[in-house]
Order: C-alpha cells, then structure tokens, then sequence
C-alpha cells in the first residue's frame, strides 16, 4: 500500500511540475502579446525561468522532473516541425544554400557564447573558491 501512495505522491509532483512549466510559458506568451515584445514566447519564458531559479524564487525540485521528462523528450516537439516544413520544398530547393549558411553560422556563434561564458563563468567560480 506504501509503494503505491509513494508512486501516486510522485505522480501528482510531476503532473504539478508540468502544470508550473506550463503556466510559465502561457505567462510568457501573454506578455509577449501584451507588449509587443518582438522575441519569442519560449524565449522570454526561458529568461523569466533563468531568473526566478537564479533569484532563488522558484527552487529546482519545484520543476525538475518535470523538466527532465520534456527534456527527455525533446525530439518529439520538432516533429511537427520537420513536418511543416514539407510544404517549403520549392523555397528549401532554391535558398538552401543560404538556408544552411544561416543555420551553421548561427551554431557557431551560439557555441562561441555559451564556451565564452561557461569559461568565464568557471572562471569566476574558481576565484570564489
């Protein structure tokens, strides 16, 4: 009997993890269109995210199964994607080498600034210790 209160007591944390992503995202997407801020939802969703665990605000284990499980996941959500992008076959064929310009010139740049702050970042952190 134990064993299935522990299963349904992790249950319900997940599913409230969920539902606590969830309304941070539909919160975010509501200021978005609220002041016509011109980046993304998921985007201002993730920097408000950042914010309240860096702040100490929102604890980890409030989201953390729940973000590991999407994590987990993640490959599923682009699905939908690859598969409106069937429907772009005539603009893929006549700007794909554009296309990929784009695309491997904004991975190098993101990978540049995430190793240039998590060196800083580790660096900042050794002098603290």
């Amino acid at each position: 009997m134990g064993e299935v209160k522990e299963k349904t007591k992790k249950a319900a944390v997940f599913c409230m993890q969920l539902a606590l992503l969830t309304v941070l995202y539909e919160g975010s997407v509501l200021l978005v269109s609220y002041l016509h801020i011109p980046i993304p939802a998921s985007v201002v969703g993730m920097l408000i995210l950042f914010f309240l665990l860096s702040k100490g605000w929102l604890p980890v284990w409030m989201i953390e199964s729940g973000a590991a499980f999407l994590n987990k996941h993640l490959a599923f959500f682009f699905i939908p994607i690859a598969a409106g992008l069937m429907t772009y076959g005539d603009v893929i064929q006549s700007n794909g080498a554009a296309l990929i310009g784009v695309i491997a010139g904004s991975s190098v740049i993101g990978l540049m600034v995430t190793s240039g702050l998590s060196a800083a970042l580790a660096i900042k952190s050794r002098e603290k210790a």
